[in-house]
C-alpha cells in the first residue's frame, strides 16, 4: 500500500472527463495508485449533472455544424460511451432510446438536410429522410401551424439520452472495484496550486500536499487558471459562457429536435428535448451568455475569471471582430434579452416556433438555476475562438483540458488519449487491446 499522500497518477476533476479518466486508468492500465481530487462533496455536481446539459449523446447524426470527419471521429467516441453504459447494465437507467432528429424549416434548410442526409447515410445507415406527414405523424406538435416547408433527418431507435452525471458516478464505482489498484476518491478537497520539485508534481490543497508523478487536469474553466498559475497556456484566454434553459409546462414534445446550425456561431442552436430528470417535461435551449465567473449557478471569484480571461489587446481585438458581424452582434443582444425576467419568455418563444408553430409564451417557464457554462477558448495567436477542443500537454508530467467537443460524449476517447499519454511519459502498459474489445 502507498503512502496515502502519494500517488502515480491524480486527476483533478470530479465531472465526466475526470472520472471517465480515472475508470480507463484503473481497468486498462498497470498503474498501482491513481487519486481523483473534486472540490466539492459529490461527483458531477457542475455540468455534468443532468440539469446543466443538453443530455444528448452526440454522436454526429444530428449536429449539423460537424464535418463528416468530424462526425466519423465523434461517433466513435459516443459508440464507447454506450458500449461502456451497455456493458454495465445501464440502458433504460442511464442511457436511454429516444427519437432524434435534425429539423430543416424553409426552402434553403431543407435542400441543406436533404443534401446532408445523402452525403451522411453511409456513416449512420439507421438514419431517415422525414417528410412532413412523417412528422406530423412521429411528433405532431411540429406541423400544427406550420406554413413553411420542413424535412428532418433522424431515427428512432437509437440510444440519443443519457444522464451524464449518473454515469460519472459509475465510472467511479466500478473503477474501485478493479482489484490490484490503490483508487482513491478526494471529494471536498480543492487543489489550490501545483508545483514541480525533482520528478514529482506537488499538489497544494485545502487538506494538505500531495505528491504525484503525472497530473491531468479536467476542471472545465479552472484547468486554464492552474496552467496560468504553472506558466502554460500563457497563448489561451477563457471566455466562459453560460446556457439557459427553458421549461414547457405540459409535455408537448417526445423527441429531440435540433435545429440547423448557423456555421458563423460558436454555440449550439436551439433545440428541444424530453428531460430525463423531470417527469418528461420537455427543456428548450441552451440559450448562450457571457458571464464574469467560472461556474454558473455557484460562488465564484472575480478575480478568478480575470486570470483566465487574461485580457489584452488580442482578447479586445477577438471580441470587436466578432461584434461587426451583423448575425453574431444579434444573437448577443437576443440571449441578453433572454435572461431578463418579463422579456425573456415572449421573445425566447419567437426563436422556439422555429420547432413549435403554436407555441405561446405562457406554454414556457424560465428554468431557474439549470443550465451550465462552457469555457470558450480565445487562442490569442491565431486571434480567433477556438471551435473544438483545447489541451495544454507540457513536458514536466501535467496536461490540461478545457471544452472538449462535443462535451461529455467523448470522455472515454479523451480519456485514451490522455492514458496513452501518461503511460509513454511514466513508463507504464496501456492494455489497448482489452480497451478496444470491451468499449469499440
Amino acid at each position: 500500500m502507498h503512502d496515502n499522500h502519494y500517488f502515480q497518477v491524480a486527476i483533478i476533476g470530479g465531472g465526466i472527463s475526470g472520472t471517465s479518466l480515472l475508470y480507463t486508468l484503473a481497468r486498462y492500465t498497470d498503474l498501482s495508485s491513481v487519486a481523483l481530487f473534486e472540490k466539492y462533496d459529490e461527483i458531477g455536481s457542475v455540468n455534468t449533472n443532468a440539469r446543466s446539459n443538453s443530455q444528448t449523446l452526440h454522436c454526429g447524426d444530428i449536429e449539423t455544424n460537424y464535418t463528416y470527419a468530424k462526425a466519423k471521429k465523434v461517433k466513435r467516441t459516443a459508440n464507447m460511451l454506450e458500449r461502456y453504459a451497455l456493458n454495465h447494465g445501464y440502458g433504460g437507467k442511464h442511457i436511454h432510446k429516444v427519437t432524434k432528429m435534425a429539423l430543416g424549416v424553409g426552402a434553403e434548410e431543407v435542400a441543406y438536410i436533404k443534401k446532408r442526409y445523402k452525403e451522411f447515410v453511409a456513416l449512420y445507415p439507421y438514419m431517415e429522410l422525414w417528410d412532413e406527414t412523417a412528422l406530423a405523424e412521429i411528433e405532431p406538435a411540429l406541423m400544427e401551424g406550420r406554413t413553411e416547408p420542413v424535412v428532418a433527418m433522424g431515427a428512432k431507435d437509437q440510444y440519443s439520452a443519457v444522464d451524464f452525471g449518473a454515469i460519472a458516478k459509475s465510472f467511479v464505482d466500478n473503477a474501485k472495484k478493479e482489484s490490484k489498484k490503490e483508487v482513491e476518491l478526494f471529494l471536498n478537497t480543492q487543489i489550490t496550486s501545483m508545483k514541480k520539485r525533482g520528478d514529482k508534481i506537488i499538489l497544494a490543497s485545502d487538506e494538505g500536499e500531495y505528491f504525484v508523478d503525472f497530473v491531468v487536469v479536467n476542471a472545465g474553466a479552472h484547468s486554464l487558471l492552474l496552467a496560468h498559475q504553472m506558466g502554460f497556456g500563457e497563448a489561451y484566454s477563457c471566455l466562459p459562457i453560460g446556457g439557459s434553459f427553458f421549461y414547457a409546462k405540459e409535455n408537448i414534445l417526445n423527441s429531440k429536435v435540433y435545429t440547423v446550425q448557423n456555421p458563423k456561431l460558436p454555440f449550439a442552436a436551439v433545440h428541444g428535448d424530453p428531460d430525463l430528470v423531470k417527469d418528461g417535461i420537455a427543456r428548450f435551449g441552451p440559450t448562450a451568455l457571457a458571464l464574469p465567473k467560472l461556474e454558473r449557478y455557484r460562488a465564484s471569484h472575480f478575480v478568478d475569471f480575470l486570470h483566465a480571461l487574461s485580457p489584452d489587446e488580442t482578447v479586445v481585438k477577438v471580441f470587436y471582430d466578432l461584434l461587426k458581424d451583423d448575425d453574431i452582434r444579434d444573437y448577443i443582444f437576443r440571449n441578453f434579452i433572454y435572461e431578463i425576467p418579463g422579456l425573456r419568455r415572449n421573445e425566447f418563444v419567437k426563436e422556439l416556433r422555429k420547432i413549435i408553430p403554436n407555441i405561446e409564451p405562457e406554454e414556457i417557464e424560465f428554468a431557474e438555476n439549470v443550465g451550465g457554462l462552457r469555457p470558450q477558448v480565445i487562442d490569442k495567436v491565431k486571434k480567433e475562438l477556438l471551435l473544438g477542443e483545447a489541451k495544454i500537454e507540457t513536458e514536466i508530467g501535467v496536461i490540461f483540458n478545457m471544452t472538449p467537443s462535443p462535451g461529455a460524449t467523448s470522455c472515454l476517447g479523451n480519456a485514451e488519449v490522455d492514458t496513452r499519454l501518461l503511460c509513454d511519459y511514466l513508463g507504464v502498459r496501456f492494455y489497448a487491446e482489452k480497451f478496444k474489445k470491451e468499449l469499440e
